[in-house]
């Protein structure tokens, strides 16, 4: 049960209500949220974690209707500053068994909010397929069944062609998600809740989609200077080394091939020698359209794309590096077309990409050495660099049909299915890695061993873009990475609770470091002396969860892959034995104040306000 809130919300940026919404009974009421929570959490990921605390319990079954879907705003998310785009969504994943935070882009955060709400928090299941509208302060109940079975896509197009509200947001999730694949998304506006299968929690639900507009204005302390800020940051963002606006994501590509860290065929190598026909040139040259961007953003990083020729002609969609990284190189493959083709399909069904690339490689891998042969496939020839397959796997896996019916299962899975599949499979907590070999990259290993929610690269901190890009690290080092990565974490933690995009964090003063830049004038709070104060706070809630679900140190571990250096390009002969990984992690948890096992003590706890 939700603790008694002692008052509503004072603090401005937020409307002060918590949206709950009961599928099973189809009701919805309102909570108040108290200025406690706002000044302890921000909101977003923050907010979700708390309110993950309060609501799931520890023994729940991710896909039980006891599970529960928080969705959190930012207290900037919504507001006139540039890209106060990013809203949270907590629950218990599929995919890894434990607490899961993801954010996204789009138009549903700042819509959500403008309806009225800091936060939606859906419980119970429905008994037979439905979709949301949330307008303003108005919430319906609309029967799915004709649209259950539908693409995300399709399902987009029905709403805008039938709904009677203008260029509203739409949240759904395809035939992955429905059939319980474990790494699901959900799909957002052209943007993603991707990792960990939040998409899945949601077809258990048999949630189709909610669909969101509001008209309201939110609540702002200092709305002249808001004003007058905005366009001046917006320059300030386009014109800034934070825009992506001519390559998106993509540009990161060549710099890690180059750096030898980029994962090539299930990680057994960090070069790709094919990197130049999928790089970000390639792309521009080839496919580019035009640019595209979420909600109050000037950089911009959207990059769609249309595939003009071939078999995958028609094919429209906007690649990211870590798509392109993981179904690309990880898989051997070098036409972008047809990882656009992946991308697409990945995208229809509601599939994460990047787990999606990384259990296809880990299955390409099985193949070629022999562990699972033609008789397992149905006759798929599932090498590295063979792009129908690729594609042919995708729809297995989405409609968990013969080999897919184990891949869907995630790496846990397979490895209960497959043991031997355990000595090759890269992931952490279950969750597959990102597209950054950290071999190449030292203090990665420690952000992939640590990340709340399995090995990811951005709640965990994102620490190659400081190891790569500062003359103050050596990126084969391992002294010194523990305190760098719990500083980048608390950042990121911080950061998503405000509901503004990484790549705009630095224009708007959100460092290590935090500036008053914005904040104070959307709330009447300064919020700044507190901020790595309220990052550590929420990461050490975050692990408490953890604990409680049973992670601990030897969950920290990377996989043992990792301890055979790699061969090829700049990082060649470098590894990370399990003695130098100790190193690391044994001071990480002295600079969290944590104890040898992971575990925050009481006096670290106590310190941060945590009971």
């Amino acid at each position: 049960m939700l603790k008694k809130e002692e008052r509503v919300i004072l603090i401005k940026g937020f409307n002060g209500k918590i949206l709950f919404i009961d599928l099973y009974n189809k009701t919805f009421k309102t909570v108040p949220l108290s200025e406690d929570k706002v000044i302890k959490y921000l909101g977003g990921r923050g907010l979700a974690a708390y309110y993950y605390r309060q609501l799931i319990d520890k023994n729940i079954e991710p896909l039980s209707s006891e599970n529960k879907l928080i969705f959190m705003t930012g207290i900037l998310t919504g507001i006139r500053i540039p890209s106060s785009t990013k809203f949270n969504c907590s629950t218990k994943s599929p995919e890894t068994g434990h607490y899961l935070c993801s954010n996204s882009g789009g138009l549903f955060g700042p819509y959500l909010k403008k309806a009225g709400y800091d936060g939606l928090i859906i419980e119970g299941r429905g008994t037979k397929p439905i979709y949301l509208i949330i307008n303003d302060e108005k919430v319906n109940f609309v029967d799915a069944g004709d649209c259950w079975g539908f693409k995300t896509s399709d399902f987009e197009n029905e709403i805008k062609k039938t709904s009677e509200i203008k260029n509203p947001s739409i949240m759904s999730i395809g035939p992955g998600a429905e059939n319980g694949v474990v790494f699901s998304s959900i799909q957002v506006d052209g943007r993603s809740f991707g990792r960990a299968g939040a998409g899945a929690v949601m077809g258990s639900k048999l949630l189709k989609g909610i669909v969101t507009y509001g008209t309201k204005e939110i609540p702002v302390a200092n709305i002249r200077i808001i004003n007058k800020k905005f366009k001046e940051l917006s320059k300030k963002a386009r014109e800034s080394k934070s825009s992506m606006t001519k390559y998106g994501t993509l540009q990161t590509l060549e710099l890690i091939n180059n750096f030898g860290c980029l994962p090539t065929r299930n990680f057994q190598d960090g070069v790709f020698e094919n990197a130049s026909r999928i790089n970000a040139e390639t792309m521009k040259q080839e496919y580019f359209i035009k640019n595209g961007a979420c909600y109050n953003c000037s950089i911009a990083c959207e990059q769609n794309c249309e595939v003009k020729e071939g078999k995958y002609k028609g094919t429209k969609i906007d690649p990211e590096y870590e798509t392109v990284g993981l179904l690309g190189a990880n898989c051997g493959i070098s036409n972008f077309a047809a990882i656009m083709k992946a991308n697409k399909i990945c995208d229809d069904y509601s599939l994460d990409t990047m787990s999606t690339g990384g259990i296809i490689a880990l299955a390409m891998e099985l193949y070629e050495r022999s562990i699972i042969d033609n008789s397992d496939t149905e006759g798929i020839q599932l090498n590295f660099g063979n792009e129908d397959a690729l594609i042919k796997v995708i729809h297995k896996i989405a409609k968990k049909e013969g080999i897919g019916a184990i891949l869907s299962q995630g790496i846990r899975g397979i490895i209960k299915a497959i043991p031997e599949a355990e000595n090759y499979a890269v992931h952490v907590k279950g969750l597959p890695l990102a597209a950054y070999d950290p071999r190449g990259v030292h203090g990665m290993s420690l952000t992939y061993g640590t990340s709340s929610r399995g090995a990811c690269h951005n709640v965990g901190g994102y620490t190659i873009s400081t190891e790569l890009n500062s003359d103050k690290y050596d990126r084969f080092a391992f002294k010194g990475k523990g305190k760098l990565v719990k500083k980048l974490q608390d950042v990121r933690a911080y950061l998503d609770s405000t509901g503004i995009c990484t790549q705009a964090r630095k224009v708007l003063g959100f460092t290590d470091n935090p500036e008053e830049i914005i904040l104070k004038d959307v709330t009447g709070y300064d919020f700044t002396p507190k901020l790595m104060e309220i990052g550590s706070r929420i990461y050490n809630l975050e692990r408490k969860i953890l604990i409680s679900e049973g992670i601990s140190r030897k969950d920290d571990y990377l996989p043992v892959r990792m301890q055979t250096p790699l061969k090829n390009g700049k990082s060649a002969g470098h590894a990370i034995s399990k003695n130098n990984y100790n190193l690391m992690l044994d001071e990480y948890y002295q600079e969290r104040g944590w104890d040898m096992n992971g575990i925050p003590t009481d006096e670290c706890l106590k310190k941060l306000g945590i009971d």
